[in-house]
């Protein structure tokens, strides 16, 4: 245990509620330090490549491109890694190795697959439900490993019903958790954002496929970062309160609320998926039932679990009802932080779907706030994919035009990157130097 991350969770909340209040908000920032490193590494895992050779990856140099991704990414698996690498068409089939099992990473079997994948070539159509029920079959065989798999894809999920992918989704959950990077234009960023937001993971575009093979290589180093599989979140609320909502806010935002598991009378338990030397936070909130002045409790608290559900780190939330106006008002700035980042997410998602849907009054509206959204939480690279998609007459009001002609590419970065948020430094509101 001694080579694994060490645990902590903090809360930042104001527990003071008025007279009759109900609604206590906390940031609970888990971060997981040290553990081994490098080579030093012998954590148990599993990684499948899923690469995408429907008809359509032969255009604009995407099979040549996902080619050289997908040998980059086999080239950073560290040895002893169990793994595999699968091609997705109509139907999945095994590049390597033969057969539905996994193999271990040495130098033999790196050789090999980077052959098996240099003879890839692009047919057929897309079932990508079919695609993820292989990878939690070969999945299967490593229970107890940090699991994870890389899905490429170029297109829609054509060749299957949506309720064929959705079955798959939820075969899926809990085998493993899975990124995914779109390339081109012809995906469709809801799809994606359904698939990996169900596997715990995350997405990216990528719009030039000569970018494919830095990305696929990054996202494989990542995961062999990873060394403790299936954390999860335990939330305790008493008797009468209810948890409204658990949300993860970075580093991208993601709400949790429906994934909860009962694991007792008053608690239940949210996956977090795989960790490794790392730093997330979560905005929660939980209804109390209202107390007298004077009164103080525990709101609830939560308790980070491991496999075979070792306690890693805990803390509490805290409630104390007060006349004092002063202290009931004070909104905390790491609360007031991601209610900003939520709230741009959600205004840039409407505001792109009523863009298009033709509906160009509540798209301007939309955009307009999430352009004054990201100004105040400080996210500079959503400010930055705004102005690509809206003419900005004043970025403090939001006061903007719509852009006549936007490229698909960049509305589709907007979307994908939506999610995307910024740290807080810990007891402000202003975004951390580098985030």
């Amino acid at each position: 245990m001694s080579d694994l991350p060490e645990f902590t969770v903090d809360i930042d909340q104001n527990p003071y509620l008025p007279a009759g209040g109900q609604e206590m908000h906390a940031i609970v920032t888990v971060r997981a330090t040290g553990g081994a490193t490098g080579g030093a590494r012998t954590t148990d895992a599993a990684e499948i490549i899923v690469i995408d050779t429907s008809g359509s990856m032969a255009y604009s140099g995407k099979m040549a491109a996902a080619i050289r991704a997908a040998k980059a990414a086999v080239d950073v698996l560290r040895d002893g890694v169990h793994f595999a690498v699968v091609s997705g068409a109509n139907q999945p089939r095994m590049v390597y190795p033969q057969g539905e099992r996994l193999v271990v990473m040495n130098d033999r079997t790196r050789r090999a697959a980077r052959k098996a994948i240099g003879a890839l070539e692009a047919a057929g159509g897309t079932a990508i439900g079919s695609w993820l029920r292989l990878a939690a079959r070969l999945a299967e065989e490593r229970r107890g490993a940090v699991r994870h798999a890389i899905l490429l894809t170029d297109g829609k999920n054509q060749h299957e019903e949506p309720a064929e992918l959705d079955a798959a989704l939820a075969r899926c959950e809990g085998a493993f958790t899975c990124d995914a990077l779109g390339v081109g234009t012809d995906w469709e960023v809801a799809e994606l954002r359904k698939i990996t937001t169900a596997l715990l993971g995350g997405f990216w575009d990528v719009p030039e496929p000569a970018r494919l093979e830095g990305h696929l290589r990054g996202l494989a180093e990542h995961a062999m970062g990873k060394e403790v599989a299936d954390v999860r979140l335990r939330v305790w609320t008493p008797q009468h309160a209810r948890l409204r909502f658990l949300k993860q806010m970075v580093p991208a935002v993601d709400d949790l609320t429906g994934k909860r598991v009962a694991s007792g009378a008053q608690t239940g338990d949210y996956p977090l998926g795989a960790w490794g030397e790392e730093a997330r936070e979560y905005h929660l909130c939980v209804q109390v039932p209202p107390g007298d002045v004077g009164r103080q409790m525990r709101a609830s608290w939560v308790r980070l679990l491991g496999p075979g559900d070792a306690v890693l780190a805990g803390g509490n939330v805290l409630a104390e009802w007060t006349e004092d106006e002063d202290k009931s008002t004070r909104i905390n700035a790491r609360v007031a932080h991601h209610t900003g980042q939520s709230e741009l997410a959600e205004a840039i998602q409407e505001g792109l779907a009523a863009r298009r849907g033709g509906d160009e009054d509540a798209a301007t509206a939309r955009l307009g706030r999430a352009v004054a959204l990201a100004r105040q939480v400080g996210n500079a690279q959503i400010a930055g994919l705004l102005h690509k998609v809206v003419d900005v007459i004043d970025e403090e009001s939001g006061t903007v035009r719509l852009k006549k002609d936007v490229s698909k590419a960049d509305e589709m970065s907007l979307d994908t990157r939506s999610v995307r948020t910024v740290r807080t430094r810990p007891g402000g509101a202003a975004p951390e130097p580098g985030s």
